[in-house]
């Protein structure tokens, strides 16, 4: 049977501030510099901490904190804890006991802590996520020669999208329709973020094109430069609201970070003139807090985005495509030839665009070849196969030892 614990015996100020319902634990929870960290201004909510507590079962609470990720460096993090920002490293036997499929540390996790105050504190487990973006790892070969593939989880936890593409040479609206199809499928809500307004005269030409995407998600054009549009980005800015950012190289995720910040956060470097393409900036992943109290993830640019089990997603931001299929005269229909197909129909008429059909099909045919690649499905499908198998044996009343 559980043990149960005291009020606040077992428990830090800041725990029994989530049971109590009182957020306000400043005077109670003062460290010896003065400071004290508040985890709900970092997103931390009953949710979690009922999580947290799950986790607690075997384990001594008095050894253990709640924090969050707000720096990723390979195996080394920084966590931000009720006794401040700390150094934080993944415990051995955690390590050692990964198996496919469980949670690894990423930014914007929350983790079950093991504080040291004279060192590098330990990650000892991983709280369940709201929301998770991930990718493609073909573990290191071309795509067209990888046997399996796996997933590759980059941040966590938040609430908000920014999808960031520059008003220049380099917008690419196949691109925005992964990251799109990546954003439905992880559990954020997108927001289109067209930047670099200033270097054009007229956007609204590539915004439409943006919204056509899909007609319910914002798109908001800015100017890191000159502040244009930054304003319509505050409803999404809210405290203890996690907004990530995501694009490619030299779209101006850190300029547009040190903009909302109002101070420089992130260096910038300039974009190549020729192709419009930008220089790596971000090499690894962090969390900040403005002063608003909004929380902004900022991430590596990614020259490739390869979809991972985005079947949901797919659906999601190609809704009005797949709404046609069931308006085909044929249940069975290929959308190729067929009389009655409303795919052709609408292709012709205007109602769906040429380059919306090809995106819809390319990431529908990426999808389908990751997930009969991943090595997870192969081992899901064996499971079922033996459970046929053993069935199958019992009828014919043979004996399964």
């Amino acid at each position: 049977m559980r043990r149960t614990r005291s009020p606040t015996g077992s428990f830090s100020p800041f725990i029994f501030s989530l049971i109590s319902g009182f957020a306000d634990t400043q005077e109670n929870c003062m460290l010896n510099n003065g400071l004290f960290v508040d985890l709900i201004d970092y997103g931390f909510s009953r949710t979690d901490f009922l999580a947290f507590d799950a986790l607690l079962n075997n384990r001594n609470p008095k050894d253990f904190i709640p924090g969050r990720i707000i720096e990723s460096r390979r195996e080394q993090y920084k966590v931000i804890c009720e006794y401040g920002e700390v150094s934080a490293e993944i415990k051995g036997s955690f390590f050692n006991n990964l198996k496919e499929g469980d949670l690894f540390p990423v930014i914007g996790d929350f983790v079950l802590l093991k504080y040291n105050s004279q060192g590098a504190s330990l990650i000892d487990a991983v709280l369940p996520r709201r929301s998770r973006f991930s990718r493609v790892d073909f573990l290191g070969h071309a795509e067209g020669y990888a046997k399996n593939v796996r997933e590759q989880v980059n941040a966590a936890n938040f609430d908000y999208v920014f999808i960031l593409s520059s008003l220049n040479n380099d917008f690419n609206i196949s691109r925005m329709a992964r990251y799109l199809t990546a954003t439905m499928q992880s559990g954020g809500f997108p927001v289109f973020v067209l930047t670099k307004a200033d270097l054009v005269e007229d956007f609204s030409v590539l915004a439409a094109e943006a919204q056509k995407l899909a007609r319910e998600v914002p798109v908001i054009c800015v100017s890191s430069k000159t502040g244009f549009g930054v304003e319509e980005l505050s409803p999404f800015l809210e405290p203890a609201k996690t907004v990530i950012f995501l694009g490619s190289s030299g779209v101006g995720k850190s300029s547009l970070l040190n903009r909302l910040a109002g101070e420089e956060l992130m260096e910038v470097k300039s974009i190549r003139e020729d192709d419009s393409k930008g220089r790596h900036t971000t090499t690894f992943r962090q969390l900040f807090r403005l002063e608003s109290g909004a929380l902004v993830i900022d991430t590596p640019g990614m020259r490739e985005l390869g979809l991972w089990d985005s079947k949901e997603g797919i659906s999601l931001a190609f809704a009005e495509v797949e709404e046609l299929f069931s308006q085909c005269k044929f249940s069975d229909c290929s959308h190729q030839t067929e009389p009655g197909c409303a795919v052709l129909a609408a292709l012709e008429d205007g109602r769906l665009s040429p380059e919306q059909w090809k995106n819809y099909k390319a990431q529908s045919k990426e999808n389908a070849f990751v997930m009969n690649h991943s090595a997870y499905l192969k081992q899901k499908q064996e499971f079922h196969k033996s459970i046929a198998r053993d069935n199958k044996a019992r009828q014919k009343g043979t004996e399964i030892y």
